[in-house]
């Protein structure tokens, strides 16, 4: 027999900000049963069930990955609901009401040659305290020796196109022409009848038989150039994309100019009319400024920071909901829309947003109600392959002297103004300039977020400072 907390920790298999992350060779399916059967022993304790629910992305490993989370739980006796190729948002809806847990396999935006476990309690995504059960579970099982053979059921895609077709006009989008950026994401073969069965017309675009890691915080040149190229040659309204595993948006505007994932955000929790927010430290600060919410509250980065907040917001507001930078939206109460009520779903969600956006966008383009909010412009990118380590070493010695680090960053004319070491560190500059600096939870990387008065700035600010690192 083994043990869950052995093999997990013998595969160094660590959660991130969003579920347990390594590579496809540290997946074994010994590891994959591990974490289930840890994963179950920890919800059995709190929730009645007899099946879970599985789906996965489009990466080559993550079929295999299901079935031996499959395998585990029907070691334990209980039924393997295998929804197929699924969007995040869309197995964790249909498990929540069903009041089943359930196991998303993705990596999300990471490379290929990795990938994921996402887990989900019966009433949403799992929480801090949830993943140090997992890890530290001791339950016995048996090695997987066979993987079972899955079956595909469709219910949870169809519920989640129903869940935002319900709450439109089935005439919402007639005339609008619509781009669907499909590459590998897990969500490409819904979002054409979806936004189809609003009136759309749509247009699908560069579908991708190998996996395209899209990260929507660090958006590349070939991707910024394509959709300017896409507007221009079909005249699009907007067009629409996600990460891999369909749970952050990717929406650029008329013009091609990709939005921000916070202040995609922000637009959409306006034309919500949400009362309360609670957003990462790291987005946009014209969340503030727009002065269009009662309450914003700032957390560390992940969506189980944000949704734990959400517990303390529920108590004074009556509408609640949270966005992170990299764009995915979290609704942590019910909310009416066109006299039509749409159920809470607090976990990351990407066609919500874009919806949002373009039932705000009826009387005026998108880049209008972007240009309508107080200008503050961010920018984000990476050092990939950077050890860990490293990163927190480097962020060590800034946080002790952060002019003197300000200085190796070639940014001499600087001066501290605020320090904020919720997640990483985060520096506010005299001139109003900001720029925050945070290892990532998921890969071994060093983001880095900047927001400044100008596009430019902000995007000069970050790449000065990961060119300097990286020397360093």
């Amino acid at each position: 027999m083994l043990i869950s907390a052995n093999v997990i920790k013998e595969s160094e298999i660590q959660f991130g900000t969003s579920g347990a992350r390594g590579l496809v060779i540290q997946f074994s399916a010994d590891v994959c049963a591990a974490f289930t059967h840890a994963f179950i022993e920890s919800m059995v304790k709190n929730f009645t069930f007899k099946q879970v629910a599985i789906a996965i992305d489009n990466r080559p490993s993550s079929l295999a990955m299901a079935q031996a989370c499959a395998k585990a739980a029907q070691q334990l006796g209980l039924d393997a609901i295998y929804y197929g190729v699924l969007p995040t948002p869309a197995l964790a809806y249909t498990s929540m009401q069903d009041n089943i847990p359930c196991i998303m396999v993705t990596g999300s935006h990471i490379p290929f040659d990795r990938n994921g476990l996402k887990f989900y309690r019966p009433d949403g995504e799992i929480s801090k305290a949830d993943e140090q059960a997992i890890l530290n579970a001791t339950a016995e099982f048996e090695a997987v020796t066979d993987l079972p053979e899955l079956v595909i059921n469709d219910k949870a895609a169809i519920q989640y196109i129903e869940r935002y077709t319900s709450l439109f006009d089935r005439k919402m989008l007639i005339g609008k022409r619509i781009g669907i950026y499909e590459h590998s994401s897990a969500g490409r073969d819904l979002y054409t009848p979806l936004f189809e069965a609003l009136g759309a017309e749509v247009i699908a675009l560069e579908r991708s038989d190998e996996f395209v890691p899209i990260d929507t915080e660090a958006v590349t040149e070939v991707d910024i150039e394509r959709a300017k190229q896409w507007s221009q040659q079909y005249g699009f309204d907007l067009i629409f994309s996600t990460d891999g595993d369909g749970d952050r948006p990717l929406v650029a505007d008329e013009q091609g100019n990709w939005l921000r994932g916070d202040v995609l955000g922000l637009l959409c929790a306006d034309a919500m009319n949400i009362e309360a927010l609670a957003v990462p430290v790291s987005c946009n600060t014209a969340i503030e400024g727009c002065n269009l919410f009662k309450y914003v509250s700032r957390t560390k980065i992940g969506s189980p920071y944000v949704i734990a907040e959400f517990e303390n917001l529920i108590k004074s507001y009556s509408s609640i909901a949270g966005f992170e930078a990299n764009g995915g939206f979290l609704l942590g109460s019910d909310v009416e829309i066109n006299g039509r009520l749409i159920k809470a779903l607090p976990t990351r969600d990407a066609v919500l947003p874009a919806l949002m956006l373009l039932s705000a966008a009826k009387q005026q383009s998108i880049s209008s109600l972007v240009n309508n909010l107080p200008q503050r412009f961010t920018f984000s990118d990476r050092i990939q392959n950077f050890a860990t380590e490293k990163s927190i070493a480097i962020l060590a010695i800034a946080k002790q002297q952060p002019d003197v680090f300000l200085q190796h960053l070639e940014l001499n004319d600087s001066k501290v103004e605020y320090i904020d070491e919720t997640d990483g560190l985060r520096i506010t500059l005299l001139c109003g300039d900001i720029i925050h600096f945070r290892p990532s939870g998921n890969a071994p990387e060093l983001r880095c977020y900047a927001e400044s008065a100008t596009n430019r700035q902000a995007l000069n600010l970050v790449k000065k400072a990961l060119n300097t690192i990286t020397k360093i």
